[in-house]
């Protein structure tokens, strides 16, 4: 299952890419985000290995983030393991003008090995695509209150 779509924001590209690259930042736009730990290589850097927590209400969360390539502030590319699905991420960042950039995003799910998470993505696969628009739609708001 693949999903795609962008958003326009107004600050300009380095800025966007600077904020999307702080780790520090994702509780400001990713619901139920708790930390991020690097397990190895440069944070950061194409081949860093990091965890990733969430929680939601009771229930936690663990990514293993793998970054597969990092040439911000033009894109970003990774790969997350979650114990139940895989899933890439391809961002890019398109300066409109000094002080617009569109945030292209590419997610793709290659693999739901649950049955509940499978069962939704077949039922309601909707409701993946919302959750990416959701967190792209708060990653705007927080940069352009920066």
């Amino acid at each position: 299952m693949k999903i795609k779509g962008s958003i326009d924001i107004n600050r300009p590209q380095s800025k966007v890419a600077e904020l999307f690259a702080d780790p520090d930042y994702l509780k400001e736009y990713q619901d139920g985000f708790q930390k991020k730990e690097l397990v190895s290589g440069q944070m950061g850097q194409e081949g860093a290995v990091s965890k990733m927590y969430y929680k939601y209400g009771k229930r936690d969360m663990e990514l293993t983030e793998t970054i597969t390539a990092n040439r911000l502030p033009d894109s970003f590319e990774a790969t997350y393991h979650h114990k139940h699905m895989d899933n890439t991420m391809k961002c890019t960042f398109v300066p409109l003008d000094d002080n617009r950039t569109r945030y292209e995003y590419e997610f793709e799910y290659t693999r739901i090995n649950w049955v509940m998470p499978k069962l939704m993505a077949v039922l309601f696969p909707g409701m993946y695509r919302k959750q990416g628009e959701k967190w792209m739609r708060q990653f705007k708001e927080f940069v352009e209150k920066q």
